[in-house]
Protein backbone atom coordinates (compact mmCIF):
# COMPACT_ATOMS: atom_id res chain seq x y z
CA UNK A 1 0.00 0.00 0.00
CA UNK A 2 1.35 3.37 -1.58
CA UNK A 3 0.84 6.25 1.46
CA UNK A 4 0.76 9.21 -0.83
CA UNK A 5 2.68 12.28 -0.11
CA UNK A 6 0.88 15.74 0.39
CA UNK A 7 0.94 17.99 -2.36
CA UNK A 8 2.25 21.51 -2.15
CA UNK A 9 1.29 23.88 -3.85
CA UNK A 10 2.43 24.53 -7.78
CA UNK A 11 1.56 27.55 -8.67
CA UNK A 12 2.45 30.75 -7.36
CA UNK A 13 -0.77 31.85 -5.71
CA UNK A 14 -1.36 28.78 -3.54
CA UNK A 15 2.42 28.90 -2.92
CA UNK A 16 1.88 32.90 -1.57
CA UNK A 17 -1.31 30.82 0.14
CA UNK A 18 0.28 28.49 1.89
CA UNK A 19 2.77 30.84 3.22
CA UNK A 20 0.40 33.38 4.73
CA UNK A 21 -1.38 30.17 6.31
CA UNK A 22 2.14 29.22 8.08
CA UNK A 23 2.89 32.53 9.31
CA UNK A 24 -0.63 33.15 10.83
CA UNK A 25 -0.10 30.00 12.40
CA UNK A 26 2.90 31.21 13.86
CA UNK A 27 1.83 34.22 15.37
CA UNK A 28 -1.03 32.51 16.91
CA UNK A 29 1.17 30.01 18.71
CA UNK A 30 2.96 32.87 19.87
CA UNK A 31 0.20 35.12 21.09
CA UNK A 32 0.10 33.40 24.41
CA UNK A 33 3.65 33.90 24.84
CA UNK A 34 3.86 37.63 23.92
CA UNK A 35 0.81 37.67 26.19
CA UNK A 36 2.61 36.50 29.27
CA UNK A 37 5.66 39.25 28.49
CA UNK A 38 2.79 42.22 28.04
CA UNK A 39 0.54 41.21 31.14
CA UNK A 40 4.03 41.03 33.54
CA UNK A 41 6.01 44.24 32.40
CA UNK A 42 7.25 45.85 35.24
CA UNK A 43 6.61 43.04 37.64
CA UNK A 44 9.89 41.15 37.82
CA UNK A 45 12.51 41.87 40.84
CA UNK A 46 15.70 41.02 41.07
CA UNK A 47 17.01 39.91 45.18
CA UNK A 48 18.13 43.06 44.90
CA UNK A 49 14.98 45.39 44.30
CA UNK A 50 12.23 43.03 45.45
CA UNK A 51 9.54 44.73 47.18
CA UNK A 52 8.76 43.95 50.95
CA UNK A 53 5.78 42.13 51.18
CA UNK A 54 4.31 39.61 54.32
CA UNK A 55 4.51 36.54 51.92
CA UNK A 56 6.59 34.98 49.65
CA UNK A 57 5.37 32.05 47.29
CA UNK A 58 7.66 28.95 46.91
CA UNK A 59 6.04 26.86 43.76
CA UNK A 60 7.30 22.82 43.39
CA UNK A 61 10.42 22.30 41.01
CA UNK A 62 10.27 18.65 42.16
CA UNK A 63 11.99 15.86 44.49
CA UNK A 64 15.53 14.00 43.96
CA UNK A 65 15.29 10.97 46.54
CA UNK A 66 12.91 12.50 48.59
CA UNK A 67 15.52 15.93 48.65
CA UNK A 68 14.75 18.78 46.79
CA UNK A 69 16.34 18.97 43.36
CA UNK A 70 18.59 21.34 42.30
CA UNK A 71 16.12 23.97 40.95
CA UNK A 72 13.82 24.00 43.39
CA UNK A 73 16.51 24.46 46.43
CA UNK A 74 17.90 27.24 44.43
CA UNK A 75 13.90 28.28 44.78
CA UNK A 76 14.09 27.92 48.50
CA UNK A 77 17.62 29.43 48.64
CA UNK A 78 16.10 32.68 47.33
CA UNK A 79 13.09 32.51 50.24
CA UNK A 80 15.76 32.07 52.65
CA UNK A 81 17.38 35.15 52.06
CA UNK A 82 14.67 37.06 51.96
CA UNK A 83 13.60 35.76 55.12
CA UNK A 84 16.76 36.92 56.66
CA UNK A 85 16.65 40.09 55.23
CA UNK A 86 13.48 40.87 56.62
CA UNK A 87 11.98 41.51 53.26
CA UNK A 88 9.01 38.78 53.61
CA UNK A 89 7.72 37.71 57.03
CA UNK A 90 6.23 34.08 55.81
CA UNK A 91 6.76 31.65 53.12
CA UNK A 92 3.77 29.50 51.72
CA UNK A 93 5.47 26.46 49.87
CA UNK A 94 3.30 24.73 47.04
CA UNK A 95 3.80 21.81 45.61
CA UNK A 96 2.31 17.82 44.75
CA UNK A 97 1.39 15.56 47.21
CA UNK A 98 -0.87 13.28 45.42
CA UNK A 99 0.58 10.56 46.60
CA UNK A 100 1.91 9.12 50.32
CA UNK A 101 5.65 8.63 49.34
CA UNK A 102 5.92 11.88 47.24
CA UNK A 103 5.64 14.63 49.39
CA UNK A 104 7.11 18.63 47.70
CA UNK A 105 5.89 20.62 50.90
CA UNK A 106 7.19 19.05 53.39
CA UNK A 107 10.37 19.03 51.88
CA UNK A 108 10.78 22.02 50.98
CA UNK A 109 9.58 23.13 54.54
CA UNK A 110 12.57 21.34 55.68
CA UNK A 111 15.00 22.58 53.76
CA UNK A 112 13.76 26.06 55.09
CA UNK A 113 14.00 25.20 58.15
CA UNK A 114 17.89 24.08 57.99
CA UNK A 115 18.28 27.50 56.35
CA UNK A 116 17.27 29.66 58.95
CA UNK A 117 13.50 29.81 58.36
CA UNK A 118 11.93 29.31 61.54
CA UNK A 119 8.97 26.34 61.12
CA UNK A 120 6.03 28.35 62.65
CA UNK A 121 6.55 30.90 59.37
CA UNK A 122 6.36 27.93 57.07
CA UNK A 123 2.50 27.65 55.36
CA UNK A 124 2.04 23.88 53.74
CA UNK A 125 0.12 23.73 50.57
CA UNK A 126 -0.91 19.96 49.79
CA UNK A 127 -2.68 20.30 46.48
CA UNK A 128 -0.67 22.82 44.55
CA UNK A 129 -0.53 20.58 41.66
CA UNK A 130 0.14 23.22 38.57
CA UNK A 131 0.80 26.84 38.78
CA UNK A 132 -2.81 27.47 38.41
CA UNK A 133 -4.11 25.42 40.97
CA UNK A 134 -1.10 27.65 43.66
CA UNK A 135 -2.13 30.40 42.45
CA UNK A 136 -6.06 30.12 42.90
CA UNK A 137 -5.39 28.31 46.52
CA UNK A 138 -3.15 31.01 47.91
CA UNK A 139 -5.98 33.09 47.10
CA UNK A 140 -8.97 31.52 48.26
CA UNK A 141 -8.20 29.10 50.81
CA UNK A 142 -5.17 30.86 52.27
CA UNK A 143 -6.25 33.96 51.85
CA UNK A 144 -2.90 35.47 50.35
CA UNK A 145 -4.11 39.03 48.55
CA UNK A 146 -0.03 40.04 47.67
CA UNK A 147 2.89 37.77 47.47
CA UNK A 148 6.46 37.77 45.89
CA UNK A 149 6.33 34.61 43.92
CA UNK A 150 9.41 33.24 43.81
CA UNK A 151 10.82 30.41 40.42
CA UNK A 152 12.90 29.98 38.20
CA UNK A 153 12.95 33.10 35.11
CA UNK A 154 11.49 31.06 32.28
CA UNK A 155 8.88 30.23 34.51
CA UNK A 156 8.05 33.29 36.63
CA UNK A 157 6.01 35.36 33.77
CA UNK A 158 3.86 32.61 33.90
CA UNK A 159 3.44 32.55 37.66
CA UNK A 160 2.90 36.15 37.90
CA UNK A 161 0.25 36.36 35.56
CA UNK A 162 -1.57 33.29 36.53
CA UNK A 163 -1.90 34.77 40.38
CA UNK A 164 -2.21 38.12 39.19
CA UNK A 165 -5.55 36.50 37.21
CA UNK A 166 -6.70 34.75 40.18
CA UNK A 167 -6.17 38.01 42.45
CA UNK A 168 -2.82 37.82 43.81
CA UNK A 169 -1.43 40.99 43.47
CA UNK A 170 1.93 39.87 42.89
CA UNK A 171 5.90 40.52 41.76
CA UNK A 172 8.47 37.60 41.03
CA UNK A 173 11.63 36.74 41.44
CA UNK A 174 13.08 34.40 38.60
CA UNK A 175 16.20 32.35 40.30
CA UNK A 176 19.21 31.99 37.86
CA UNK A 177 20.40 28.97 37.06
CA UNK A 178 22.86 27.71 34.57
CA UNK A 179 21.92 26.96 31.14
CA UNK A 180 22.10 23.15 31.31
CA UNK A 181 19.57 20.69 29.05
CA UNK A 182 16.79 21.21 32.25
CA UNK A 183 16.64 24.82 31.77
CA UNK A 184 16.68 24.86 27.75
CA UNK A 185 13.91 22.01 28.29
CA UNK A 186 11.81 24.22 30.79
CA UNK A 187 12.09 27.27 28.34
CA UNK A 188 11.02 25.25 25.65
CA UNK A 189 8.20 23.57 27.50
CA UNK A 190 6.54 27.46 28.73
CA UNK A 191 5.99 27.89 25.08
CA UNK A 192 3.39 25.47 25.10
CA UNK A 193 2.51 26.32 28.93
CA UNK A 194 1.39 29.57 27.69
CA UNK A 195 -1.42 28.67 25.86
CA UNK A 196 -2.83 26.72 28.74
CA UNK A 197 -1.96 29.90 30.89
CA UNK A 198 -4.24 31.75 28.86
CA UNK A 199 -7.12 29.45 28.78
CA UNK A 200 -7.03 29.48 32.61
CA UNK A 201 -6.80 32.93 33.51
CA UNK A 202 -9.82 33.36 30.83
CA UNK A 203 -12.36 30.85 31.94
CA UNK A 204 -10.44 30.86 35.41
CA UNK A 205 -11.32 26.94 36.21
CA UNK A 206 -11.75 25.59 39.56
CA UNK A 207 -8.55 23.80 40.85
CA UNK A 208 -8.57 20.12 41.36
CA UNK A 209 -8.74 20.79 45.28
CA UNK A 210 -10.05 23.56 46.22
CA UNK A 211 -11.94 22.69 49.88
CA UNK A 212 -12.29 25.08 53.19
CA UNK A 213 -10.36 27.83 53.91
CA UNK A 214 -7.14 27.38 55.81
CA UNK A 215 -6.04 29.91 58.64
CA UNK A 216 -2.10 29.00 58.43
CA UNK A 217 -0.73 31.92 56.41
CA UNK A 218 -3.14 34.69 59.01
CA UNK A 219 -1.53 32.60 61.93
CA UNK A 220 1.81 32.78 61.04
CA UNK A 221 1.63 36.30 60.04
CA UNK A 222 -0.10 36.82 64.03
CA UNK A 223 3.14 35.14 65.14
CA UNK A 224 5.26 37.09 62.92
CA UNK A 225 3.93 40.09 65.26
Amino acid sequence: MKIRRPRLPRTRQGQRRLVQALAAACVLALLPATWLYVSTAGRLRTAADVPRAQVAVVFGAGLWDGEPSPYLAHRLDAAARLYREGRIEVVLVTGDNSREDYDEPDAMRAYLTRHGVPRARIVSDYAGFDTWDSCVRARKIFGVDRAVLISQGFHIRRAVALCEAAGVDSYGLGVDDKHDATWYYGGTREVFAAGKAALDAVFRPDPQFLGPREPGVARALAAAG
